[in-house]
């Protein structure tokens, strides 16, 4: 949020007409060559319609910046940090118990045992 807030930057568009020729980050725009070569300030004056226009944006950051935990008072610090802990502790995930014969393999029958013994669930 720091690094977005102080960083400054600037677009420059190449328009030729009213279609954007020419779209640069940090740089100037290239012309697309249709620029009046020779030409003074003077003698543009008489031309009423040149086509092309350069139009540079600059959006510029946040250079003051002050720290804010200084305000904060020394109560508010530990109702901050005593709410973290609770929060972290209170919302983890709890360990599931491990099932310490999950990899072993059940043994084989050799025999039925329940029809031996007549033993059946009704």
């Amino acid at each position: 949020m720091v690094l977005f807030s102080t960083m400054s930057f600037s677009m420059d568009m190449h328009f030729c007409g009213d279609s954007l020729v020419d779209f640069k980050l940090f740089q100037q725009a290239d012309d697309c060559g249709m620029a009046m070569d020779g030409t003074t300030s003077d003698d543009l004056m008489g031309v009423e319609n040149h086509c092309c226009s350069d139009v540079e944006v600059v959006v510029s950051g946040q250079d003051d910046l002050h720290s804010v935990a200084s305000d904060i008072s020394f109560e508010q610090q530990n109702l901050i940090i005593s709410f973290l802990l609770v929060y972290t502790h209170f919302f983890n995930e709890v360990d599931k118990q491990s099932i310490p014969f999950k990899e072993y393999s059940p043994p084989l029958l050799i025999r039925d045992v329940q029809l031996m013994d007549q033993t059946f669930l009704i």
